[in-house]
């Protein structure tokens, strides 16, 4: 089935980048690594081991669920089997497979949630003592943890779960809601991809003397980030072309000319006046 009906690389080059327009909503929030620095007790350390272990599991998990699915049933027949991962399952005989797909996908769905919740309310924290959010989001609690940013954050999915709610009781048109809301954030979420690409061809720039004993070694540096910027820059190009992901570019390019309009507003003026 791998090379069989229409080859291996049945849709060419082009295939392959309007794969990844869709997919690449999937892998956002994996820099997210980072903000966990300032929360551990070894960051070098958990750092350097946290990457590489996100990287086995995309290539197990993701990488290597697929290949398997793919072995079994033709990529062209997958549309007609319903659920592949459950499909894939009963065929080697494992009759709840459905259950345990759906386990699996809602346990995802909280982990995802979860790790939503943590890097959002530090990055609301943080907005607050830089004045940008209400002061309320910058406390900490007893245990130094930002409390406050973390129940807004959670009554923001809230107000968003009883939304949806509402429009599915008095509206057919909830799926066309999540499109518009999920394709906001898709190239808003790629905008940190690109700065810390260039961030990290600064900072390497200006501290040769720390990169000497640096535990994370970048192999083919600096080619290997100018190789991915240009990636995303043809990814972003053809999630315009595909009509599909279009609308991803559309919305998302507005929030972010309404987000940059905005900290202009904020900042930019104030420091013309000074």
């Amino acid at each position: 089935n791998l090379w069989s009906h229409g080859g291996f690389f049945t849709g060419g080059w082009s295939g392959f980048f309007f794969s990844m327009s869709i997919i690449v909503g999937s892998y956002e929030g994996i820099e997210l690594l980072g903000i966990s620095a300032g929360e551990v007790a070894n960051p070098q350390k958990a750092i350097v081991k946290s990457v590489k272990s996100v990287l086995f599991r995309i290539l197990i998990f993701y990488v290597g669920a697929i290949f398997v699915i793919v072995t079994i049933y033709p990529w062209n027949e997958l549309s007609s089997v319903g659920s592949p991962f459950v499909s894939t399952f009963a065929k080697v005989g494992i009759t709840a497979a459905a259950s345990i797909i759906n386990f699996v996908v809602l346990t995802a769905a909280l982990s995802g949630a979860n790790s939503g919740i943590y890097s959002s309310s530090r990055m609301l924290f943080k907005l607050s003592h830089e004045g940008d959010a209400p002061k309320i989001f910058g406390r900490l609690s007893k245990r130094i943890v930002p409390d406050a940013a973390i129940l807004g954050i959670s009554g923001g999915i809230l107000i968003g779960f009883i939304i949806d709610m509402i429009s599915a009781t008095y509206s057919h048109s909830t799926a066309d809601m999540f499109v518009v809301v999920f394709s906001s954030s898709v190239l808003p979420g790629m905008i940190p991809w690109f700065v810390i690409l260039l961030a990290e061809l600064r900072f390497r720039r200006n501290n040769k003397d720390l990169m000497v004993d640096h535990p994370f070694k970048l192999p083919l540096y600096p080619f290997s980030n100018y190789f991915a910027f240009l990636m995303l820059i043809v990814i972003v190009i053809f999630m315009f072309i595909n009509p599909d992901t279009r609308i991803s570019v559309i919305v998302g390019a507005a929030v972010l000319i309404l987000a940059v309009t905005v900290y202009l507003v904020r900042h930019g003026f104030k420091n013309e006046k000074a």
